[in-house]
């Protein structure tokens, strides 16, 4: 009989209401979200096929900034699809098994894009800090291993989101004032006690965005003290231009998603709503999409292998004619 009643307390399917409050301006509000959407899968997948066709471009820097062009694309592309569904065509039913997968994948890549930066982080340290050592110390069996022990955090770490969501009694209804299942919002629709899923869920987050970030922190602080011991200025500014790209996806990255996590728990009421969920999307569609431009211009190597690419295919395009 328990067995019946929990079941029967589980929904079929949520309802995403999107946006509430600007229920009239849905359409106007996803031109923006669109044109970044396509900026961000064609600007991270040009990334991810110029570093596995370029042979200068096969170095540890480069293999960690595909890694996060993959993840950056694979996480807008996990909500943004569905919130345009919504936007556009009023489809705001979502499966609850596939509502825990979208939050499943969505919190699982939100902390590997904050995990690959921490590598990122580690990557310009040592390459700064040791640089006669840097290839022998980040192997491809090195890289690959840290790459595989980042994404086993993060799936240990977020699978029991879905476990503790599962378990809750949903029976005030199945409306989910959101553009996708976040973690959260999904528990704040149950009828049941969800203070685990809470404590919980800033436990995650402090354990991974504080780590990372400290790791982060303590990196570019052992390159500071590097970097200003150098005799030679023109050596320092070619130190701190390798790193100029990383920090700014870090901020790009991380004021969005500090924004989101600080208002979503103690400045609810004081923030409208609408302007949290907004942010709350910029905060998964931002970085993919800045990413690729950001290292686009800052990254002298990346520049010259798009300059050698778009020649080549000019001169083929030349012989074919």
């Amino acid at each position: 009989m328990s067995g019946d009643n929990s079941s029967s307390l589980t929904p079929g399917f949520f309802i995403l209401n999107g946006i509430p409050g600007l229920e009239a301006t849905h359409i106007w509000i996803s031109l923006p979200f669109c044109f970044m959407y396509i900026i961000a899968v064609v600007g991270n997948c040009g990334l991810i096929y110029l570093i596995s066709h370029e042979e200068a471009l096969h170095r540890p820097m480069y293999y960690f900034l595909a890694l996060l062009s993959f993840t950056d694309v694979t996480l807008c592309t996990t909500t943004v699809p569905n919130m345009l569904c919504i936007f556009w065509f009023n489809l705001k039913e979502i499966d609850f098994s596939a509502c825990l997968a979208q939050m499943f994948f969505v919190h699982m890549l939100t902390g590997m894009e904050s995990g690959v930066l921490m590598l990122m982080a580690l990557d310009r340290f040592v390459a700064i800090c040791y640089p006669l050592r840097y290839a022998t110390i980040l192997t491809n069996t090195v890289i690959a291993k840290a790459g595989f022990a980042t994404f086993l955090r993060n799936v240990t770490l977020i699978i029991p989101f879905t476990v503790l969501t599962k378990r809750l009694p949903y029976c005030q209804g199945n409306f989910i004032p959101h553009t996708y299942c976040d973690h959260m919002s999904v528990a704040k629709v149950s009828c049941g006690n969800f203070k685990v899923n809470a404590i919980y869920g800033l436990m995650v987050a402090l354990l991974i965005g504080v780590s990372d970030v400290c790791c982060i922190s303590v990196s570019y602080t052992m390159i500071l003290l590097a970097v200003t011991s150098l005799s030679s200025a023109d050596a320092r500014h070619k130190a701190f231009s390798t790193c100029t790209s990383h920090m700014c996806a870090i901020v790009i990255t991380y004021v969005p998603a500090f924004f989101t996590f600080f208002t979503h728990r103690f400045g609810e009421h004081s923030i409208p709503h609408h302007i949290h969920i907004i942010v709350a999307n910029l905060y998964l569609l931002l970085p993919p999409t800045m990413n690729p431009i950001v290292y686009g211009v800052k990254t002298k190597q990346i520049r010259e292998g798009i300059i050698k690419f778009l020649l080549r295919d000019k001169v083929s395009f030349t012989y074919d004619k």
